[in-house]
């Protein structure tokens, strides 16, 4: 594993405190691994940046990269979408995000993960 991807679930759950998934990027970090964020799930959860100072001080961080959704990537999510007969685009940015990274993927939502990509590697919180 080189890196781990946080979905939109991930994300929440670390802005609230979870222990478990502090205590993994904490290793993750220690490690030397990097962290994605897929843009679209961070605008997803992001809404008032002086209420979520945790979050922010995440995204600052040298080890966070935040993929854009540019248009190779909303091209890669809407075909994997195409061929699986989704509609959700961020979760497909996401998996996209989780297979480019060679990334285990932490999530909350990992039916609709596994729908789009049954051999996705998933971390649930």
């Amino acid at each position: 594993m080189k890196s781990l991807v946080l979905d939109s679930g991930a994300l929440i759950a670390f802005e609230r405190g979870d222990r478990f998934v502090i205590s993994l990027l904490a290793e993750c970090t220690r490690e030397g691994m990097s962290i994605v964020v897929p843009a679209g799930a961070l605008g997803q959860v992001w809404r008032d940046g002086r209420t979520q100072a945790r979050l922010a001080r995440l995204l600052s961080s040298t080890a966070v990269t935040v993929d854009a959704l540019d248009s190779q990537r909303a091209c890669a999510a809407g075909q994997l979408c195409g061929r699986t007969r989704t509609k959700d685009i961020i979760d497909a940015s996401v998996v996209v995000a989780g297979r480019e990274h060679h990334g285990k993927i932490v999530t909350s939502d990992p039916d609709d993960l596994e729908r789009l990509d049954p051999r996705a590697e998933l971390i649930l919180v």
